[in-house]
This record gives structure tokens, C-alpha cells and sequence, in this order.
């Protein structure tokens, strides 16, 4: 054989794996399912590169439609360092056309409820939007309906009251077949969001609600920020004293979990932070070593 025709050979058959070894298909890790799966059945997210697999990013998807009320929907990954946005086009590639609308629908009407100089139009058979007139005192303005013709107050919805407050004239509008709807501002079954205005309906249950729309955390009573409460602190005094919907001794378990899970995670960084500075020279000569062996495979061949 000539030298030629060694050279050639050995060119071909650089990097082929040794006899008895077959080259597998690069498996990648799922983050929401833990799987692994080929290249072919993943998707990545244009905003971060965020990887998952393709079917769990549609069952992610259809959830946060379902319950998002159109606000953006987010990179899965808890800890994601780009904090991705998903894109339209990649949300109508992954859902059915219907859940698309869907959600065109409820992010227009997210749109509608927060932008400050657009509005419904309260009338039930309408459902227009209607534009704002901006105020330079900021009282409330009537707004009339292009298309229904009904002038009603922009700031609680109500026909337009030349004298008179808007609560009064919400309180005194409110009867229905059931009786009246607001009895008093802390016992009202429907509020607004202190934060994004969404109007929220609660039957029964805890007095610490969450807004679906924008995720704050607030007293029902009083619209006190929760944000930061995780011992609910603010039903141990105040109006709000003994109001939260639960048992004392509930109450009393939720912090005595929420020490715990705090307790605990000091006592790991405790424990595990010696563990790594010992490990460390360990690990840092394992990195050296396979950075080496990577230079050598990957190398020019001999001559």
C-alpha cells in the first residue's frame, strides 16, 4: 500500500470509535421532566436557549393560557439566568389555533384593563373599548360608548353621577335579583386588584388572595400588601386580627413549615460549604484532566 493511500486512510478513520464500540445519538436532559430525549423531540426558546422537551413545553403552555389571563408567559426554568419571554410565533407553532385565539384574546383584554386611558364599556350586551379623556386635576370623566351611546364614570364604571361620590353611587347601583352585592368595602365579594385592577371574586376560603393576572398578594379586607408576609404576620393584630379563614393552629403549623424548610437549608449551606472547599482541589484537577484529554483527541494527527 502506497503512502498515499495510508495517509488517506488514516484521514478517514480519525475519530471513528474503537471495534466493538457503535456511536450513540447525544441525549439532552429535560428540565421539567427529567428525561432525556434526542435533539429531534426538543425545543429551544428564541429569548434565552432555554432547552425542554417538545412535549412538555406544549403541556406548559396550555396550563399558563388556561391560567395566566393573558399576561406573558415565561421561560419554565425557575432559574433561568435570561429570564426568557416565549415569543407569539413559538406559542402558535406549540398550541392548537383555538388556544392561540385564546390567548390573543385574554392578553388584549390584560392589555385593555392596564392601560390607564382605555376601558370596557360596563354594558353587558357591549363589551366595547372605549377611550379616556386624560384629567389634569385627575377626577374622575365621563366616558361615552361610540357604540352603545352609554356615558358612565371612569373610575367606577357606573352611570355618569354629577353629584355624589363614586362609592356612593357603586353602593346605591349595585341590586340585583340576589339582593345587593356590596354591603361594605371589607365584605364585598368582588374586588379589585390593588395593583393591576382585575376585578376578583372570592367565595369562601383564606383571606390571602393572589391575583391570577399579575401575582400580588394581598389582604382581602384590607388590600394590604402580602408580598412580603410569609409568617401572615398581619392577622395577629389590627382589623385584619383573626380574620384569616384558618384555625389557629393552622396558622401555627404553616410557620412552624416555613422555619423548618429555612432551618434546614442553613444547615446544608453549613454542612455542605466545608465538604466543597475540601472537595475543590478534587474537582479542579478532574477539569484540568478532561480538558486535556479533549485537547489530545481533538488534536492534528501524527505526521
Amino acid at each position: 500500500m502506497s503512502s498515499a493511500t495510508k495517509n488517506c486512510f488514516s484521514t478517514m478513520t480519525t475519530g471513528v470509535a474503537e471495534v466493538g464500540e457503535l456511536p450513540l445519538e447525544s441525549l439532552v436532559t429535560c428540565k421539567m421532566c427529567l428525561y432525556e430525549y434526542s435533539l429531534d423531540k426538543m425545543t429551544a426558546l428564541q429569548d434565552c436557549n432555554c432547552i425542554f422537551c417538545t412535549s412538555c413545553l406544549k403541556q406548559y403552555m396550555q396550563l399558563a393560557i388556561r391560567e395566566g389571563c393573558g399576561s406573558p408567559i415565561t421561560c419554565p426554568d425557575m432559574v433561568c439566568l435570561g429570564h426568557g419571554m416565549l415569543q407569539e410565533t413559538e406559542i402558535a407553532s406549540l398550541v392548537s389555533a383555538d388556544q392561540f385565539q385564546l390567548y390573543q384574546k385574554l392578553k388584549f383584554e390584560r392589555e385593555v384593563h392596564l392601560d390607564p386611558l382605555r376601558t370596557w364599556c360596563p354594558s353587558a350586551n357591549c363589551q366595547t373599548v372605549c377611550q379616556i379623556e386624560p384629567s389634569d386635576s385627575g377626577l374622575p370623566v365621563s366616558i361615552k360608548c361610540q357604540k352603545c351611546y352609554l356615558t358612565f364614570c371612569s373610575s367606577c364604571k357606573e352611570p355618569w353621577h354629577v353629584e355624589g361620590s363614586c362609592s356612593e353611587s357603586h353602593i346605591m347601583g349595585l341590586a340585583s335579583e340576589q339582593g345587593t352585592l356590596i354591603k361594605s368595602n371589607s365584605e364585598a365579594p368582588i374586588k379589585q386588584c390593588p395593583v393591576c385592577r382585575i376585578h376578583i371574586e372570592r367565595n369562601e376560603g383564606c383571606a390571602q388572595m393572589m391575583c391570577k393576572n399579575c401575582k400580588h398578594t394581598f389582604c382581602w379586607y384590607c388590600l394590604q400588601n402580602l408580598d412580603n408576609d410569609i409568617f401572615l404576620r398581619h392577622y395577629d393584630k389590627g382589623p385584619c386580627r383573626n380574620k384569616l379563614g384558618h384555625s389557629r393552629a393552622s396558622v401555627m403549623w404553616n410557620r412552624t413549615q416555613v422555619v423548618g424548610i429555612l432551618v434546614g437549608l442553613g444547615i446544608v449551606a453549613l454542612v455542605t460549604s466545608p465538604l466543597l472547599l475540601l472537595a475543590s482541589p478534587c474537582i479542579i484537577c478532574c477539569v484540568c484532566k478532561s480538558c486535556q484529554s479533549k485537547k489530545k483527541k481533538h488534536g492534528p494527527p501524527p505526521t
